[in-house]
């Protein structure tokens, strides 16, 4: 098996470091020093730096102004975005445009997706459904209505809402029961939203439709396309929780290994050395497991169970691993771990973000065994 990387996805990993090169973790926002929202906007300004280096257009294809690479690519941008908390909404826009590009009719490509790759219009998605813990799909409905689509419902925690242009929603379709996507306006008649906020201090939006009417141009009633947009939501989060876990054990490297004890680094210490290697094995699984799913979705490949199986252990190692690597490093790092003015609390607060989004280690477990179930392996 080579896990060697593209000479075009390599590439697109050293323009991402050269872009986050200038994030500084202990300049984010935090929540522990803010009441309410960290923000009122996403970073507008390293949004317009992605932009120059055509790292928001790396999934789209050529006539559309992009670089026509895969989730692989991408997942190792979202990597580098994570180890330097970069608050800015790369994985959903870049999701929803290649979702548009993929299952999209033309008159919506044209519309959206050249502008999107030039960070001129924000895409983000409503992948938390009602609870966040059913089926996103399941808390939306969808009629059509002449040349119209109206949906009824509630999605909730639905990330950077409050300052993207268009939420993509996933629906249930009352004529054939399928799940549709609509490109939803932020602004738009009887389309209510309203503040929540994640963990991190990042303004979140619960969005209300009554009775929004939609162009049917603008919904996407393809097979498989929510799925697949799901699926590259869920890869994309591992591989920032792999990134914020990278952060944050290179961190408690370097500060362990220059406060003393006893007149020793408490490096080189064998409970620390041992608890720091557990960490670091825990980041070689998510790593494996990342990049197993991320091809899967890449190429089409097949394997004893689909795609989704994969993706449901990526998510499993991330949330559980991302955990342990942040608890771990709060203790090693003792009382200075919790002091506002070192970053170590701001990565703790958005890996409890990165744990929960689309859903927790147990709910993948749960999915992970109704699919050994459904194919039970020779």
């Amino acid at each position: 098996m080579d896990f060697t990387f593209t000479e075009e996805q390599q590439a697109a990993v050293e323009a991402a470091r050269a872009v986050f090169a200038g994030v500084a973790p202990d300049g984010v926002p935090s929540p522990a020093l803010t009441a309410g929202a960290v923000a009122d906007d996403f970073d507008r300004a390293l949004w317009a730096k992605l932009a120059d280096a055509d790292l928001l257009s790396l999934l789209l294809d050529a006539r559309h102004g992009g670089a026509g690479l895969d989730a692989i690519a991408l997942c190792l941008v979202l990597r580098e975005s994570a180890k330097v908390l970069a608050r800015v909404p790369l994985l959903e826009s870049t999701a929803a445009a290649v979702t548009v590009q993929t299952y999209g009719g033309e008159e919506l490509k044209a519309d959206v997706l050249a502008r999107a790759g030039r960070g001129e219009l924000v895409l983000t998605v409503a992948a938390n459904g009602r609870t966040g813990h059913d089926g996103a799909e399941l808390a939306v409905t969808a009629r059509p209505e002449g040349d119209l689509w109206v949906l009824d419902g509630v999605q909730t925690a639905v990330p950077w809402a409050q300052n993207a242009d268009f939420v993509l929603v996933p629906a249930l379709s009352t004529e054939s029961g399928r799940s549709v996507l609509a490109l939803v306006p932020r602004v738009h008649e009887g389309a209510l939203l309203a503040e929540q906020f994640s963990t991190t201090g990042e303004l979140l939006g619960e969005l209300r439709l009554d009775s929004v009417r939609v162009p049917a141009r603008d919904v996407i009633d393809a097979d498989g396309a929510w799925e697949s947009l799901r699926a590259l939501l869920a890869t994309g989060t591992c591989a920032l929780a792999l990134g914020l876990g990278e952060g944050v054990l290179g961190m408690t490297s370097e500060y362990t290994s220059k406060r003393e004890q006893f007149g020793f680094p408490v490096a080189t210490f064998q409970a620390v050395a041992v608890q720091a290697a557990d960490r670091y094995i825990d980041l070689r699984a998510m790593e494996a497991t990342l990049w197993q799913a991320a091809w899967r979705i890449s190429s089409g490949a097949g394997g004893a169970l689909p795609a989704s199986g994969d993706i449901a252990v990526a998510k499993t190692w991330a949330s559980e691993g991302v955990r342990r690597v942040v608890q771990t490093a709060q203790h090693l790092h003792g009382g200075i771990g919790a002091d506002t003015d070192y970053p170590l609390h701001r990565y703790h607060a958005w890996a409890k973000h990165l744990e929960l989004s689309l859903g927790p280690a147990a709910a993948h477990e749960e999915a992970l065994g109704d699919l050994l179930a459904a194919h039970p392996l020779g």
